[in-house]
């Protein structure tokens, strides 16, 4: 009666084998999409740097034209009025103003650059769908 309940060796064995050649394809299979995820992530903190690169740039060349022009436009303004502001204390002004600005943007780029995740969710996820499969297979 023993004898009926036991399968045959060899079928037992191409079942197990079978068993860990799906479980080591599964893996590699999820090794694949951890690459590929993590890849897109660093394509995306790639994009985003050369952006923040590329606008920072612009903007300091951008902004050193328009301090200057601010400056001598509040000099003129404050001048025609006595006593006005001397040429140093309007450069001191707009000079804070623009660190101002300058400080609130560096804040905002650097929380999007702390929204980027180098951890494959998904891959994490599946993996530990494929861990819990193998136990219950075994």
């Amino acid at each position: 009666m023993t004898e009926n309940r036991l399968e045959n060796p060899a079928s037992m064995t191409s079942l197990v084998g079978g068993i860990i050649n799906d479980a080591q394809q599964l893996i590699r299979q999820e090794l694949t999409l951890a690459r590929r995820e993590v890849q897109e992530e660093m394509n995306k903190a790639k994009a985003a740097a050369i952006a923040l690169a590329v606008g920072a740039f612009i903007t300091f060349f951008g902004g050193v034209l328009l301090s200057l022009m601010l400056v001598h436009l509040l000099h003129w303004l404050t001048n025609s009025m006595p006593p006005g502001f001397p040429l140093w204390a309007c450069y001191g002004i707009v000079g804070a103003v623009f660190a101002f600005v300058g400080l609130v943007m560096l804040y905002a780029a650097a929380n999007k650059a702390g929204a980027i995740n180098l951890v494959p969710r998904q891959t994490v996820e599946s993996m530990k769908e494929n861990v819990q499969w193998i136990k219950n297979q075994t």
